[in-house]
C-alpha cells in the first residue's frame, strides 16, 4: 500500500528523546537531529515543565513514537481504550508515525519486559488480526519493530518467515533495528547478512540502531546502554546498500552519555547515509 517504497515519514538521522537532556533540547534543536522519537506512554498526560518542554521541541522537529505497551501479541483483549488515547496524543502533538515491538508484555498484568511471540502459523493469525485493528482504529499505518529475544518458546518456523509473514498479512510496515538483527544472529546462530537482505525492504519506515552488553562469547544483551559497536555500524552500510538510504534513529537508554557524544553517533548515521546516497546518486547517473 506504500505509493512509493522510498517514501517515508520522516528523513534524515534521528535521536529519541530522554527527559535526562529535554532541557538542554527545548532552545535549539542541534542542526544534525531531523527527527526525534518518543514511546507516548511516557509523555500523555504528562504536563508542568516537562509537558512544556515537549511541546516546544514538538514544534521544531518532526517525531515519531515507539511504543511499549500495545501488548501486540498478548493473550489479553486489545486495549482498544488505549489506542485510542495513542491516537489522540499523536494528533495533538502532530506526531509523523507510530510504531510498536513485534512482542507481548502484558497478559492480566503488565510484565515490564518485552516477550518473544511464538513464531507459529496460529500466532500469525492472531498477530495480523490485532494490527489490523490498531491501523483501523487509528486511521493510518503503523510499523512493527523485529525484537530481540533469548529463547523462542513453541518455535514452527525461522524468525524471518514468522516476521516477514506478520508484516505481509497485516499489510504494515516494519521498523528495522539493526542492532537486534546483530544481537539475534549470535544468540541463535544466524547469519546477520542473510537475515537482514531477506527482509522486505519496500515496507521499511525508518530504522532504529544502538548499543548492547556483551555477556558472553556468545551471548548478547540489548540495553541501548552504550555505544554502537563497529559490526553494527557495518550492517547499516549493508542495509543502506541493500535497501537505499532510510530514515535512521540512535537509540539510547541507559549510562546516557554527554549530548556531544549522543551528537557523534548521530553524526555518524548522517555520515553513513550520506556516502551511499552519493554512490546511489553516481550510479543512477552511470545507469
Amino acid at each position: 500500500m506504500r505509493p512509493d517504497k522510498h517514501t517515508y515519514p520522516v528523513n534524515g538521522a534521528g535521536l529519541g528523546l530522554r527527559r535526562a537532556f529535554i532541557g538542554s533540547l527545548a532552545d535549539q534543536i542541534p542542526d544534525q537531529i531531523d527527527f526525534m522519537e518518543v514511546a507516548p506512554e511516557n509523555w500523555i498526560d504528562v504536563g508542568g515543565r516537562y509537558g512544556y518542554l515537549f511541546r516546544e521541541i514538538t514544534e521544531k522537529v518532526p517525531f515519531v513514537c515507539h511504543g511499549l505497551s500495545l501488548n501486540i501479541g498478548g493473550p489479553a483483549p486489545l486495549d482498544e481504550a488505549f489506542v485510542k488515547r495513542i491516537g489522540e496524543f499523536l494528533n495533538n502533538h502532530h506526531i509523523q508515525y507510530y510504531s510498536e515491538h513485534l512482542s507481548y508484555c502484558a497478559d492480566e498484568g503488565h510484565l515490564y519486559d518485552l516477550m518473544p511471540i511464538p513464531f507459529t502459523k496460529e500466532a500469525i493469525d492472531y498477530v495480523t488480526a490485532r494490527i489490523r485493528r490498531v491501523q483501523d482504529i487509528l486511521g493510518r499505518r503503523i510499523a512493527m519493530e523485529n525484537v530481540s529475544y533469548y529463547a523462542a518458546p513453541g518455535q514452527e518456523m525461522p524468525e524471518i518467515e514468522f516476521i516477514n509473514a506478520v508484516l505481509e498479512k497485516a499489510d504494515c510496515d516494519l521498523l528495522l533495528d539493526v542492532n537486534n538483527i546483530h544481537v539475534n544472529s549470535i544468540n541463535h546462530g544466524y547469519d546477520a547478512v542473510e537475515f537482514l537482505k531477506s527482509l522486505p525492504g519496500e515496507r521499511i519506515a525508518y530504522a532504529h540502531i544502538a548499543g548492547h552488553y556483551v555477556e558472553a562469547e556468545d551471548l548478547r544483551v540489548d540495553t541501548h546502554g552504550s555505544d554502537v559497536i563497529d559490526p553494527v555500524w557495518k550492517l547499516l552500510h549493508i542495509a543502506y546498500e541493500h535497501f537505499g538510504v532510510f530514515p535512521t534513529l540512535l537509540e539510547r537508554d541507559f549510562n546516557i552519555p554527554p549530548m556531544d557524544s549522543l551528537l557523534s553517533e548521530v553524526d555518524q548515521i548522517k555520515l553513513i547515509q550520506k556516502q551511499h546516497t552519493n554512490q546511489q546518486d553516481k550510479e543512477a547517473q552511470h545507469a
